[in-house]
């Protein structure tokens, strides 16, 4: 695989995405290939703009501008998936929901419940530990006005696949809004996974209980962490809190199962 000035490895394609996601046997290596990505020629283009003019606040940083690979231990029980990163706080920092308002909620909210170590993100040197979660998201290009197309979405599916799949604890699946919702079952079906018919709606505390090739894993819905739902009250703090103690709950329930 040729790689970037860099030293991250190049995929090009959706056909690259899926034949680079499946030969992955380490997150760390999966975390790499994610980075290295091109596959999506509108999302690469708006990234890079994006960290090429920078916002007058951060002017003097160098952004990533990149694909954002998720952040959290292999042995973690719980997975939460977000929507993507934003142009400002993924794509500046090179973490994921670290340095905007959306990773401010998440990550007191996942110190709350014991999940980490300290309530803020604000870079990858701050010191931040998560113990028994992995935060990703469905697609991780940060897009124009937040939308990622259907066609970008399905091409990046593969890396979340693995990346669920390099979960052997994996339980519970904590997803942030409905665009996270709908992307994850194409992946939990190609992975095994049996599904209900009909598909079940997504709603804020929805709880889906599914069957899969290394036992039970439990998805559960949550309002996405963005301005738009926490500036209005449609996500609350306590909200938001009653899903991951949930998450917690199950997680810690479930047992483990070895991979």
């Amino acid at each position: 695989m040729a790689r970037d000035a860099d030293g991250y490895p190049v995929t090009r394609t959706a056909a690259g995405v899926l034949r680079g996601a499946a030969g992955t046997r380490e997150l760390a290596v999966l975390d790499e290939r994610i980075s290295g990505c091109r596959a999506c020629p509108r999302l690469v283009a708006w990234r890079e703009e994006v960290a090429r003019v920078r916002r007058a606040s951060f002017r003097d940083q160098e952004y990533w501008g990149r694909p954002v690979p998720g952040l959290g231990p292999a042995d973690a029980r719980i997975a939460v998936v977000g929507l993507a990163p934003a142009a400002h706080g993924g794509n500046r920092t090179g973490r994921v929901f670290t340095g905007d308002r959306s990773g401010d909620w998440i990550f007191a909210a996942l110190w709350r419940a014991g999940l980490a170590n300290q309530p803020t993100s604000v870079s990858k040197d701050d010191g931040l530990e998560l113990t028994d979660v992995r935060v990703c998201a469905a697609v991780r290009c940060a897009p124009p006005a937040n939308a990622p197309t259907p066609e970008e979405r399905d091409t990046c599916s593969p890396w979340l696949a693995r990346e669920l799949a390099l979960l052997p604890r994996l339980r519970v699946v904590v997803v942030l809004g409905g665009f996270g919702w709908t992307a994850l079952w194409p992946v939990l079906g190609a992975a095994g996974y049996a599904l209900p018919r009909p598909r079940p709606a997504f709603g804020h505390g929805v709880e889906v209980a599914l069957t899969g090739p290394r036992g039970p894993v439990t998805l559960l819905g949550s309002y996405h962490v963005s301005q738009q739902n926490t500036f209005t009250g449609r996500l609350t703090e306590p909200m938001l809190d009653a899903v991951l103690t949930r998450a917690t709950e199950l997680a810690s329930s479930a047992g483990t199962t070895p991979p």
